[in-house]
């Protein structure tokens, strides 16, 4: 029998979310690091069209990421996934999470951007989470839990996917192989 790897998992640190959600979803320390995140981020501000419009402000709270905290955008998330030839493709979320194809061969997981209340609501943010079926059980990966929360079967998935999207959250599905724009609109 093969021996089966630990589930690897991330916690929160900072406003890093993003990294501990790519790192949880391609379940490898290291896959990604903060100066690769960063660097991605300064290569989007380069090609930012509306550099122009940019406050004094903007030098401190960039398009793409805080320089002080880590918090990193949707942005940054497709352009280091792309760079790991993985397709990221939102889900409409005018349809309930069911849609979702979760047998879907090119599946590799989900990414989730949820909004968050902290400091007695005090402070409204967002957190990016990531979901992974893993020796074909599907974990919720997020770094701010003590340790990976499976889930009993495809229908408590489903239903915390819907309530996700109740809340206002967006899912993303990553895709193992980057598709050409002809093949994501046959």
């Amino acid at each position: 029998m093969e021996e089966q790897k630990p589930i690897y998992h991330e916690k929160q640190r900072l406003q890093f979310c993003l990294l501990h959600a790519l790192n949880n979803l391609m379940q490898e320390k290291d896959s990604f690091r903060r100066a690769e995140l960063d660097a991605i981020a300064e290569k989007l501000l380069v090609e930012d069209p509306f550099k122009g419009q940019w406050t004094p402000l903007s030098l401190i709270f960039k398009p793409h990421h805080n320089v002080f905290t880590g918090n990193y955008d949707i942005n940054v998330l497709i352009a280091a996934l792309e760079s790991r030839r993985k397709t990221v493709v939102w889900h409409d979320r005018r349809n309930e999470a069911n849609s979702i194809n979760l047998a879907e061969e090119s599946l590799m997981g989900l990414m989730l951007n949820v909004p968050v209340r902290r400091y007695a609501g005090l402070w409204n943010s967002r957190h990016w989470v990531s979901l992974r079926s893993i020796n074909h059980v599907w974990y919720n990966l997020d770094s701010d839990l003590s340790e990976p929360m499976p889930f009993e079967n495809e229908e408590e998935m489903i239903q915390f996917l819907n309530n996700v999207i109740y809340q206002g959250g967006e899912i993303l599905i990553i895709l193992h192989e980057k598709l050409s724009v002809c093949s994501v609109h046959r």
